[in-house]
């Protein structure tokens, strides 16, 4: 049924229409990373039906801009905020970078930009981009992520328990901690990647325990042999909710301030964490973090978006 034809079926009189667009973030190649859906002008919309949306697209996240004058824009930002199914967000990685990239493609005045801001909770947010590669969809970009805040470290006995594991399977070395860039997560290094394969976190268990911990979800990582140049260096997963994430830029931004942190990588290394090979969406995220006297700054954490869908939602 083409756009008009449903229009008419909904009875366009009582109904308003909102576009969205849907793409892959930390994809190589299209329906591989994490897809995330953007309504591209979100003006009208109820803070319960940008929710009531967010549960039907049924996707990790979606982000909803709110346009405003394209030199308010250019100078404080492009307000956009982000919902999962459950919940609206601050911050998330795969979010800021999809809906910065759409905008690259899309916006009257920032269309193709050295740099994009989006005006999120959290605050601004710049996106960085890459020249575009001839031949290859869509685009490379880089955020630059807020300082990370650590938290508290964790008993490591209570961790595995509330994901399902045995206190043999994390690392006997470096104990879980809370980190955050914008959301927190508890960072959970395993002893290995077979354990991190078999993950399989009930969310009873782990909601109970992240209720009092100071973390909102569990991001857990594994080391993996490099193969070469260019090759992941870690492993990671994200269960949350009912599901799965298959990339989740916000914790990766998180999980590599603590690895230079703890000194597992040096200051402005630049590595690849691997994520979603287990739903098949594979996801790669680059980051790199720098190691100063006062603590870790300059978190950066890029990867591929690539358009994928458009469409139209009719509501009342």
């Amino acid at each position: 049924m083409s756009n008009s034809a449903l229009a008419t079926a909904v009875s366009p009189s009582a109904h308003q229409a909102y576009d969205y667009a849907q793409v892959d973030v930390f994809a190589e190649r299209p329906l591989e990373g994490n897809a995330l859906a953007i309504f591209t002008d979100a003006r009208g919309l109820s803070d319960d039906a940008m929710q009531a949306l967010a549960r039907e697209t049924n996707l990790a996240e979606t982000t909803f801009i709110f346009p405003r004058d394209p030199e308010v824009e250019a100078r404080e930002g492009v307000r956009v905020r982000i919902f999962t199914t459950e919940e609206e967000l601050p911050f998330a990685g795969h979010p800021t970078l999809g809906t910065a990239t759409w905008l690259y493609f899309n916006h009257p005045v920032l269309w193709g930009a050295d740099t994009i801001t989006l005006r999120l909770n959290v605050g601004p947010i710049t996106v960085r981009f890459d020249p575009q590669d001839e031949g290859v969809p869509g685009v490379r970009s880089t955020m630059l992520q807020n300082d990370p805040v650590f938290g508290a470290t964790h008993d490591r006995a209570a961790v595995a328990r509330a994901i399902g594991l045995s206190e043999d399977d994390l690392s006997a070395e470096y104990l879980p901690q809370t980190v955050s860039t914008g959301v927190p997560f508890c960072i959970v290094l395993l002893r290995s990647l077979e354990v991190s394969q078999r993950l399989q976190i009930a969310q009873r268990d782990a909601q109970a325990w992240l209720a009092s911990s100071g973390s909102q979800f569990f991001y857990c990582i594994a080391p993996i042999a490099a193969k070469g140049e260019g090759e992941p260096r870690w492993h990671a997963r994200m269960q949350f909710y009912s599901g799965e994430d298959p990339a989740t830029g916000s914790a990766a931004g998180c999980c590599i301030a603590w690895l230079v942190k703890v000194g597992l990588v040096g200051s402005e290394q630049e590595v690849v964490i691997e994520q979603g090979i287990e739903i098949r969406r594979p996801s790669r995220i680059r980051v790199q973090a720098r190691l100063e006297e006062g603590g870790v700054t300059g978190v950066l954490v890029s990867g591929r978006t690539i358009p994928v869908a458009e469409g139209r939602v009719f509501l009342p």
